[in-house]
């Protein structure tokens, strides 16, 4: 049988799912101030994270259309499966899902299913790998899905941002909370709940204690680590993922390790010098 995973934008590529014709990248539109930019293989991290940085406002982002999705589910594949961010931060999820009925009006047998992640980044991208799995195993569609949605389900998502300012913009700090965090040098210890909202675990003084602390929280909330993969999505900060990878292999086994640089709108997200981590 032949598959096509379709994966948003948030979530990155490793150079296999590059070259692999199988995955389809579905992207979103980054806006800052009047500039739309395109989440795709053009994006500029350095150039994104200079805009943002001298912009007062937000950026924000806008999902891809239900006919950007019809167009990727309208394919000759037997198996059809798209991954988006979490449905509480984006509108991916309910776009890629208006995207499949609309195929499946026309074509009712098309076997197509969409994964909220309940998570971002990295996470979609180790999803991903999960149905590419599945699929090399031969299995059945329904076995397939009920295998990555359980997957998705033991999934855990953390991360330590190094700079604070988009939350401020987007109003998830207030100006003065930001403020007094930045000029303590207070770094938050941020997780995914399994509904797939933002939530803060703990805080720190100082992003290096604050990862000490992620690194706590990975470890304790872990199981079966020695059959899982451990992602790591870092922004502009490859010395730090690394750093993050080696003190988690000191204090549990792992099937393996997958560290990427984020893409646009997990760039957006995570800032320069932030670090997700999914299990």
């Amino acid at each position: 049988m032949s598959y096509k995973i379709v994966i948003d934008s948030c979530g990155e590529f490793t150079d296999s799912m590059k070259k692999n014709t199988a995955y389809e990248r579905a992207s979103l539109v980054l806006i800052v101030d009047n500039e739309d930019i395109i989440d795709d293989d053009t994006f500029d991290q350095a150039y994104f994270l200079k805009k943002i940085a001298e912009s007062p406002n937000c950026p924000k982002s806008a999902c891809p259309s239900p006919e950007q999705y019809m167009k990727a589910f309208d394919c000759e594949a037997d198996h059809v499966y798209a991954v988006t961010l979490s449905s509480e931060l984006s509108g991916s999820y309910n776009s890629a899902v208006l995207g499949k009925n609309l195929i499946q009006e026309q074509k009712p047998d098309k076997k197509i299913h969409v994964f909220n992640s309940c998570s971002a980044s990295v996470g979609e991208t180790l999803i991903g790998l999960k149905i590419e799995e599945c699929e090399q195993k031969h299995m059945e569609f329904n076995q397939i899905v009920k295998k990555v949605e359980t997957y998705i389900e033991q999934q855990n998502t953390f991360f330590v941002l190094e700079n604070l300012d988009t939350l401020r913009k987007n109003g998830r700090l207030s100006n003065l909370k930001a403020f007094v965090a930045s000029a303590l040098k207070i770094k938050p210890v941020m997780g995914a709940t399994k509904e797939g909202t933002i939530c803060q675990l703990d805080q720190a003084r100082g992003i290096n204690k604050a990862l000490v602390k992620m690194v706590d929280y990975i470890v304790e909330r872990s199981t079966d680590t020695a059959n899982r993969i451990l992602g790591i999505a870092h922004c502009n900060c490859r010395e730090r993922a690394e750093m993050v990878r080696d003190a988690i292999l000191e204090r549990m086994p792992l099937k393996d390790v997958i560290i990427l640089d984020t893409a646009g709108v997990s760039s957006m997200y995570a800032n320069d010098g932030g670090i997700i981590v999914v299990i």
